[in-house]
């Protein structure tokens, strides 16, 4: 746990630092709570499979930051009319996601006896992910008539880069029980395939959702976000086979709330 916090602290830094630079321009600021629940898409199980999908869930939460150029904090003052100042906002965020994953589907049927049935069956894993990053919020709809109370919802659309810090368990039940053994896992992966040895990466992340007008300084927030790593290694598993045809992702839908701090 201290080695991820440790490894985030320089990307968490700089995005202070940047958000400290836009806060000296006079911009307002929105902070906010965020969680909900994920699916896990990576090496364990079946691609496109509802088992897979639905079985592979965790959970994540994160704390959100907003800088809202459409209103000055330091005047109480709307800010000079622009699409950008009334369409866009900056979102930081650092959050926090963990989910258990196993295998499903038609390689590990009941109906399987083989010992690499065994092996998949007995194999699970944990997947969890510390990541700090930027996101562009667009909105096509007024955020000044939005935050005067214009209308009550207001939908959006990001995109982003989040830089993760990932820290996977693996277990086993099979023969020695030992995650240092080959023999206890799928006889055609090659050695190395199953890790539990941490790690960072960066990530693109977008989303859509909308906001809620709650009051005229709170809003009620749901998004899917959809988050692609550049590794293949931040669920433990990392195997060679033709199945394994892209790197980890998840899809994770949540649910926030925003306060106006100005």
């Amino acid at each position: 746990m201290i080695r991820n916090i440790k490894k985030l602290f320089l990307p968490f830094a700089l995005l202070l630092f940047m958000q400290l630079s836009y806060a000296q321009l006079g911009f307002s600021h929105e902070i906010g709570v965020i969680a909900g629940p994920i699916a896990y898409q990576s090496d364990f199980g079946i691609r496109y499979d509802f088992e897979t999908n639905s079985g592979n869930t965790g959970f994540g939460i994160g704390i959100v930051h907003y800088i809202n150029f459409a209103y000055r904090a330091d005047c109480n003052c709307y800010t000079t009319d622009t699409y950008f100042n009334d369409h866009f906002k900056l979102r930081s965020e650092i959050a926090w996601n963990k989910t258990t994953l196993n295998h499903f589907g038609k390689w590990v049927d009941p109906s399987r006896t083989s010992d690499d049935a065994d092996r998949l069956r007995a194999h699970s894993g944990e997947a969890q992910n510390w990541d700090i990053g930027m996101q562009l919020e667009f909105f096509p709809r007024s955020i000044r008539a939005f935050s005067a109370g214009a209308y009550s919802f207001a939908p959006f659309a990001s995109l982003g880069t989040h830089y993760v810090s990932y820290n996977p368990s693996v277990t086993t039940t099979y023969g020695d029980t030992n995650i240092e053994n080959t023999n206890n896992f799928y006889s055609r992966w090659e050695p190395g395939s199953v890790s539990d040895q941490s790690g960072s990466t960066w990530s693109v992340v977008s989303s859509i959702g909308t906001r809620y007008k709650l009051t005229i300084l709170s809003d009620l927030m749901v998004d899917l976000r959809f988050q692609y790593f550049f590794s293949n290694a931040t669920d433990g598993l990392d195997h060679q086979l033709a199945s394994n045809k892209s790197n980890d992702w998840l899809v994770w839908l949540n649910f926030g709330y925003i306060y106006y701090l100005d």
